[in-house]
């Protein structure tokens, strides 16, 4: 199995929407080694019924950080803030996939490339346009952005809780 990034570069939470608000879980992504994987373990760490609106937050290093929904039955939808970067991670691949994203030269130098889906979180209240801006900001950590997320959508409390 390809090598995955040290325990301390790499952080993975999931959140669920309860009745009042939010519940989040940190979640071992260590041996998941395909796409589906990562749904398996959020569907394990927070016992879900299958109905439930559920967001994966991921961040990796300075790197990149990635969000995939997991909602009812339909399949996960998923946002990439650097694919480009994220091509370089095992793990990081398996988010590139998950979000339809084919990355053709990792040698190649072609800067900050969010990709997926950027309407993602738009009926939660972050818009396409909002997205794509903070993951396109310079100087700012996947860390910090991810916290910026949080916020808006309400769960930056169990966030931080978790972190």
């Amino acid at each position: 199995m390809p090598s995955r990034p040290s325990r301390g570069s790499l952080f993975a939470a999931a959140f669920v929407r309860v009745p009042d608000g939010w519940s989040g879980a940190e979640i071992d992504l260590g041996t998941a080694e395909i796409a589906d994987d990562l749904g398996d373990a959020v569907q394990e760490v927070l016992g879900l019924s299958g109905d439930e609106l559920v967001l994966l937050c991921v961040e990796v290093e300075d790197e990149w950080f990635a969000i995939a929904r997991y909602e009812d039955e339909t399949d996960p939808r998923a946002f990439v803030s650097d694919a480009h970067a994220a091509a370089g991670d095992p793990l990081g691949e398996l988010f590139n996939e998950l979000a339809g994203v084919l990355v053709p030269d990792k040698e190649a130098d072609l800067g900050v490339r969010p990709a997926g889906d950027f309407e993602l979180l738009s009926d939660l209240g972050l818009s396409p346009e909002e997205l794509l801006e903070l993951a396109m900001e310079e100087g700012v950590l996947p860390a910090d952005t991810l916290s910026v997320i949080a916020e808006k959508l309400s769960f930056a409390d169990e966030l931080d809780r978790l972190r």
